[in-house]
């Protein structure tokens, strides 16, 4: 019998990491995970402890990864701290894993003839002038603002993956990431879901930055690795939006989360963030046409099970 394909994928023990590493699994692939643990635990491949096809490296892919060996079909880079508390608590950690990181990711892959992943971000666009935003807007960052540490990282991250293509041949496919949602989420990783959701469930008031007019859009973990997993079996090297164009206000979240959870904890306002974007809506025009994917979890059904998995947790 053939052996399986082979994957490495970089970030194993974070949240979307770990979802892909089951979903490799589940089609048969084996799976090298690699994590630092800066903000991937181990927790969330536990359930893998034993599994004949998955291997576990501890290790920093901003150091080579020559210990890697063997055949490799697919390289996967989703090491990143991907919430400002983790990024302003890293942030030459979150500079470097974009830039040294990838080029270690990609290096692999040029070695090994593999595909490489590159998983991007919606932050790439910043606060946006354009909305819904296209895979063909340049976007709004400020470098030199607070976020830039993420948001710069990941714009150099995609420009050195064209680099490898364009000059050195690897192919290679962007997502470029939007909020995503669902079970292995931290609690404390500051992002508006397990945070307005672990504040109800515990009967905290629910913290909302601004006036709570800024705009989101949420897309269900399970539909993010059925994008990704399409775009990798794709030919399309530019890049593509992975997310829900369902978007809603920050108060119509809270709201939410407060009749889902059954809850009626007060709301609690403090001042925005420095940068933080205004609006966020993908538009997934290109995705549909290239890969034939759109969301299927709707934003209830989607909350449901995670709030389910939050409250076994607080």
């Amino acid at each position: 019998m053939a052996e399986p394909k082979r994957a490495v994928i970089l970030g194993a023990a974070g949240f979307i990491g770990s979802h892909l590493v089951d979903r490799f699994l589940a089609e048969g692939w084996s799976v090298v995970g690699v994590d630092n643990l800066i903000t991937g635990t181990r927790r969330n491949l536990e359930h893998l402890e034993g599994h004949a096809r998955f291997d576990f490296v501890e290790a920093d892919v901003c150091q080579p990864l020559g210990f890697v060996s063997g055949p490799v079909d697919a390289v996967l880079d989703f090491a990143s701290p991907a919430s400002p508390i983790d990024y302003l608590k890293h942030p030459f950690e979150t500079l470097h894993v974009g830039s040294h990181g990838v080029e270690n990711a990609l290096l692999l892959a040029e070695r090994t003839g593999a595909v490489f992943v590159l998983s991007s971000t919606s932050e790439v666009y910043g606060d946006p002038l354009e909305h819904p935003q296209r895979e063909s807007y340049w976007g709004n960052v400020n470098p030199v603002g607070p976020r830039a540490v993420y948001d710069e990282a990941k714009r150099f991250a995609e420009a050195i993956t064209m680099a490898f293509r364009r000059y050195r041949g690897v192919q290679v496919r962007i997502a470029r990431i939007f909020n995503t949602y669902g079970p292995r989420m931290r609690l404390d990783d500051g992002r508006v879901v397990p945070t307005f959701v672990g504040q109800a469930l515990r009967g905290e008031p629910i913290t909302i930055y601004g006036d709570g007019t800024q705009t989101r859009s949420f897309c269900y973990v399970e539909d993010n690795v059925e994008g990704i997993w399409r775009l990798l079996a794709s030919t399309y090297a530019e890049p593509v939006n992975i997310g829900n164009p369902h978007e809603m206000t920050i108060l119509e979240f809270a709201e939410a989360v407060r009749r889902m959870v059954n809850s009626r904890v007060p709301l609690e306002y403090r001042p925005l963030p420095e940068d933080d974007p205004r609006v966020r809506r993908p538009d997934i025009a290109r995705a549909r046409e290239v890969l034939g994917w759109e969301p299927r979890v709707g934003f209830e059904e989607g909350m449901r099970r995670t709030i389910a998995w939050f409250r076994e947790r607080v």
